[in-house]
């Protein structure tokens, strides 16, 4: 509907299901540069963010709430000085605190746990079925990476995107490991092919977020434009 650069722009705005005022003023700006109606590109906007959050609810099976605590990833309000916190903001803008928990599971560690379970699923599947008939083993063994591959691609697609220092950094490390591989159309099944560009993909969502978000923070910056080179986004 609207130009790559717009739609790439709000993609990563509402990838964590959240679009916070900062965000809407810098895709409001992006719109009226091209001369897009603002009311409309509003409607269209809340659209999509419901949009959003239906998926990530059908994702994780659970109503959508307004989260309660203030561990990683779900700070509302700085433990510093009470001042309230936009999501995706690693440093407190009043007090200049730094948000983190060492006692949370990051981001990071629910991602790779997950990725860890699927695989696990999918192999005692694979053992019960060559338990009940026998099949061709190189056969039974393509299907079940074929089916890891697709499933972890899935887990890492409707991951939603980290939102303290930590957790960005520890995440695109994560994804500098995962989709940085070289993609062969030779020596690869398509489903790794695709998991290793939906990290890249996620990678991209990450960086892009992180630049117009957190422009505050240049150091941080600087970290984060390092793991992107890695990954080829520019």
């Amino acid at each position: 509907m609207f130009n790559d650069q717009l739609e790439l722009l709000i993609n990563a705005a509402l990838a964590d299901g959240e679009l916070t005022e900062k965000e809407k003023q810098i895709l409001f700006k992006k719109a009226e540069a091209q001369g897009i109606d603002l009311d409309e590109f509003e409607m269209i906007l809340d659209g999509r963010l419901y949009e959003k959050l239906q998926s990530l609810n059908k994702t994780h099976h659970q109503p959508i709430a307004e989260p309660i605590s203030n561990k990683l990833g779900d700070v509302k309000k700085c433990p510093a000085c009470g001042a309230s916190v936009d999501a995706f903001q690693a440093i407190c803008s009043d007090c200049g605190h730094e948000y983190s928990n060492i006692e949370a599971i990051n981001s990071t560690q629910k991602i790779y746990n997950e990725l860890m379970r699927v695989e696990e699923e999918e192999r005692n599947r694979n053992e019960s079925n060559l338990n009940k008939k026998r099949n061709d083993s190189a056969i039974d063994d393509m299907l079940l990476k074929q089916n890891i591959w697709s499933r972890k691609s899935s887990v890492v697609s409707a991951f939603p995107i980290p939102n303290t220092k930590s957790d960005i950094l520890e995440f695109l490390s994560l994804a500098v490991s995962e989709g940085s591989k070289k993609i062969s159309f030779f020596f690869m099944y398509p489903e790794e092919k695709t998991y290793i560009k939906t990290w890249r993909a996620k990678a991209e969502q990450v960086v892009i977020k992180a630049r117009f978000s957190l422009k505050d923070d240049k150091k941080l910056l600087e970290e984060i434009d390092k793991y992107a080179k890695q990954l080829d986004i520019k």
